[in-house]
């Protein structure tokens, strides 16, 4: 797979000023940004900065980032599925995931995410893939936001369909596990059915759920 990384970028005005939003970020300069502390959905920050630019060192890796002047607020991954995911198992060469989008919560209702999304499918190349994310209530900032579980999956909802994602069914156990759970795909123009009967094969283990 012909992973071309060309790079895209946007301005926008926020109720906090203008800020870039950039990608896919080479490593070297991801390095020379500064990571907002607030960004810690996952891990604390100076981690998370560590991993993004672990990220953005591998072949198929991604990142797109949201910064104003050289403060990274906001971010998105793309990368292949974890080895440890179900989605791994068959490791079609042109089906990545988006692993992680998060947005400091300053920047939440300026349609941040939105645009995170908007520039990384800028990039004709990502016509060539099959892109899916699983969303999980337990990673979702609920005591933050205010939001009911619903809510925040109306909100992901309308951001991730901003794209073209679709849900996707599925007897994960783990996206089964809750109702607000979904797998959520999106299919480049040139991805060829070969790509989507294997997906289909990783989606269901219990074929009479098919």
């Amino acid at each position: 797979m012909n992973h071309v990384k060309n790079h895209y970028c946007l301005e926008f005005e926020t109720r906090h000023g203008k800020v870039l939003v950039e990608g896919p970020v080479p490593s070297t300069r991801l390095a020379s940004y500064t990571l907002h502390e607030d960004l810690k959905a996952f891990r604390p920050s100076h981690q998370q900065h560590e991993a993004l630019i672990e990220i953005a060192k591998l072949e198929e890796g991604r990142i797109i980032v949201i910064r104003q002047d050289e403060t990274v607020v906001g971010y998105v991954t793309y990368l292949y599925p974890d080895p440890l995911e179900r989605w791994a198992e068959d490791r079609i060469p042109n089906m990545i995931e988006l692993g992680a989008i998060e947005v400091i919560p300053a920047f939440r209702g300026t349609g941040a995410g939105k645009k995170l999304l908007e520039v990384s499918f800028m990039d004709d190349t990502m016509e060539d893939y099959l892109v899916i994310t699983t969303e999980y209530y337990w990673h979702w900032d609920l005591k933050g936001t205010g939001l009911t579980v619903w809510d925040y999956r109306n909100m992901m909802e309308r951001m991730m369909t901003s794209a073209k994602f679709e849900y996707y069914a599925t007897d994960d156990p783990e996206i089964t596990s809750h109702p607000a759970n979904c797998l959520m795909g999106r299919v480049g123009a040139r991805v060829d059915t070969d790509t989507l009967e294997r997906f289909d094969k990783l989606r269901f283990r219990n074929r009479f759920m098919y």
